[in-house]
């Protein structure tokens, strides 16, 4: 039939609330059956509902239908899986149910019909899956320890760890994320741009591409937006960004690297200086934890109690390290190295516990990197080209991105390709909308799931991913 039934659903988060039905409406309940527990002839379930609201409903044995109705209803949920989809009639009822989200109210079950019904064997347990180590951990010295669900086994069966509250609440996390960082640099001007994935050459330089067949031609899958979006400034557009995925050919099986993300872009002309650029996404970072913390407390609850963590601590205004500073302070510490090499994991994590101890901030841009561990658009320090006019953004002592000025007088860029032994033949347009004038200009790359993982304090980046995909998985 293509006429829907007079009947409307009301959302479980509503329930026990003063925008929802009051006590003793009839409503019914699309939702999965979290819990089930049959005494008798009398049932308790737990209805969850978008992961995040559940909902306790009850039948007891009633002298009016012999209690006919409620060993029916026991008899379908003692026999239904978890996890199936169940639509259910009852009645708002007010009681104490201190293990539910609407814990004011209950539901007095009438009329209960499967929707979906869930395989009999699961890969794993939700109420396995959502308990924090901690809490294994404490489990382990009793003489009923708790299972722990393996990571392999989670993102195999990624769609069911999902449905895990705080998992689910980290992708509502990271969709925040892009709707702040969206509108701080709508407010401010910028235009949203969508670049192409498929290009002739490779936007960062290097090996670590993906290369395809392109109707024989090669094509690689863009390390990043950077060409178009300097071209994007070439053809006037006032300061642009974009929210895309990201490729690289990286075999890092580490807690911090995928080969496919979400890259959080944006580019704009510069007055005098680069740190306009540094400013301007200080400002958004700090506009994404003011929105974080205001706009989704709720749903930081919930991971925060299986992920403890505290907000990071990010200054008012941009806090700077130059590269010579911090190699001081990675001196004091007793770490000699090379002071024109890239830092390390270990070296960057250091830095960013040192720079938290001395200045009291999980978020500093670190600039003035050596012009040889940069990519070729780099610009170079006017004062030292053996320094680059480029920085990192670091949080909680990782990078999350990478910005610079760029190299936009065309002759310096070919003659900076040619040094690093850049072929220039497949970034023809690319250097040809600089022939036609540009303004001075930079920008930054961000990742997303990086920022989520570690604004969250998450021990591995595939928990701030929906679908991994790293040089060991494709699947799912």
């Amino acid at each position: 039939s293509t006429q829907a039934p007079a009947l409307e659903f009301t959302s479980v988060a509503a329930l026990g609330t003063s925008k929802g039905p009051a006590g003793g409406s009839r409503v019914w309940i699309r939702a999965r059956l979290a819990t089930v527990r049959v005494k008798g002839k009398s049932t308790f379930i737990v209805l969850r509902q978008n992961s995040l609201y559940t909902v306790q409903a009850v039948k007891f044995k009633s002298a009016e239908d012999g209690d006919e109705s409620a060993a029916t209803i026991a008899k379908f949920f003692k026999t239904l899986p978890l996890e199936s989809v169940v639509d259910l009639c009852g009645i708002i009822a007010e009681a104490d149910v201190s293990g539910c989200t609407q814990s004011t109210v209950e539901l007095q079950i009438e009329r209960a019909y499967c929707v979906s019904e869930a395989s009999s064997v699961l890969p794993f347990l939700l109420a396995d899956a959502q308990r924090s180590d901690r809490a294994i951990e404490e489990s382990l010295s009793t003489d009923r320890p708790f299972v722990r669900v393996l990571p392999d086994l989670r993102l195999d069966n990624r769609w069911l760890d999902i449905r895990v509250p705080a998992h689910n609440a980290i992708l509502r996390i990271q969709a925040a994320v892009c709707r702040i960082f969206r509108a701080a640099l709508e407010r401010k001007g910028f235009i949203e741009i969508h670049s192409p994935k498929l290009i002739a050459g490779e936007s960062e330089g290097g090996a670590e591409v993906f290369r395809t067949d392109y109707f024989g031609k090669v094509a690689t899958l863009a390390q990043s937006p950077q060409l178009y979006k300097q071209m994007a400034i070439s053809a006037d557009l006032p300061g642009v960004f974009e929210v895309g995925p990201v490729f690289r050919a990286e075999k890092s099986n580490t807690s911090r690297h995928l080969c496919e993300f979400t890259g959080l872009d944006l580019e704009m002309p510069i007055d005098w200086h680069y740190r306009e650029v540094i400013e301007v996404v200080h400002e958004t970072l700090k506009a994404i934890q003011e929105g974080l913390e205001s706009e989704c407390a709720d749903v930081l609850v919930i991971i925060r109690d299986m992920y403890p963590s505290e907000p990071p601590v990010i200054s008012a205004e941009p806090l700077v390290i130059h590269w010579p500073e911090a190699m001081t302070l990675l001196k004091e510490h007793g770490i000699e190295r090379d002071r024109m090499a890239d830092l390390s994991t270990e070296e960057e994590r250091t830095l960013g516990s040192l720079v938290r101890q001395k200045f009291g901030a999980d978020l500093f841009f670190l600039d003035r990197y050596p012009s040889g561990v940069r990519p070729f658009y780099t610009m170079l320090c006017e004062d030292d080209p053996l320094h680059s006019n480029s920085y990192d953004c670091i949080l909680r002592g990782q990078e999350i991105g990478s910005g610079a000025q760029r190299c936009h007088d065309p002759a310096l860029l070919e003659a900076r390709c040619a040094e690093l032994g850049v072929p220039t033949a497949p970034l023809k347009s690319y250097i040809d909308s600089f022939r036609h004038g540009v303004p001075p200009h930079g920008g930054v790359g961000l990742g997303l799931e990086r920022i989520v993982q570690l604004y969250l304090g998450l021990d591995n980046i595939r928990k701030a991913s929906m679908f991994t995909r790293d040089p060991s998985r494709l699947s799912p």
